[in-house]
């Protein structure tokens, strides 16, 4: 797990190879990300949106953008986590994720908060540098 705080906000996240869903000889493998956005400040703070940026095992780097996450825009009240599964493709066996949450507070103070740097590793990858 990785974990970044930013803003009195914790974002924890954990990637899993989805061997299921990946196809090795077309070059296509998938990830699952669990995401833990824990508000540790005395604000409850919105979720607007993100920005991702993605890095496969041959350094090529993808920016995705996007309102909330999985089609939210969730509140997070002081003491309270909220936790969420996306995935992602790539056409390497392995890569990089992180990124940045746009947020607000109810008084309307914009901010961001990182989401810490996290691997993508499978087993088809020879020489893991993550």
């Amino acid at each position: 797990m990785y974990t970044k705080t930013t803003h009195h906000i914790n974002v924890t996240a954990e990637s899993i190879f989805l061997e299921d869903q990946s196809l090795p000889l077309d070059h296509h493998y998938v990830w699952a990300y669990q995401i833990w956005i824990e508000n540790q400040g005395p604000e409850m703070v919105q979720l607007l949106s993100r920005t991702w940026w993605i890095t496969d095992g041959n350094g090529v780097k993808n920016e995705i953008k996007g309102e909330g996450v999985v089609g939210e825009q969730p509140w997070i009240t002081p003491g309270t986590t909220y936790h969420y599964t996306s995935g992602t493709p790539l056409h390497t066996p392995s890569g990089m994720m992180e990124g940045v949450y746009h947020m607000t507070t109810k008084t309307g103070k914009v901010f961001d908060v990182a989401i810490p740097a996290f691997s993508l590793d499978s087993p088809y990858e020879t020489a893991a540098v993550h």
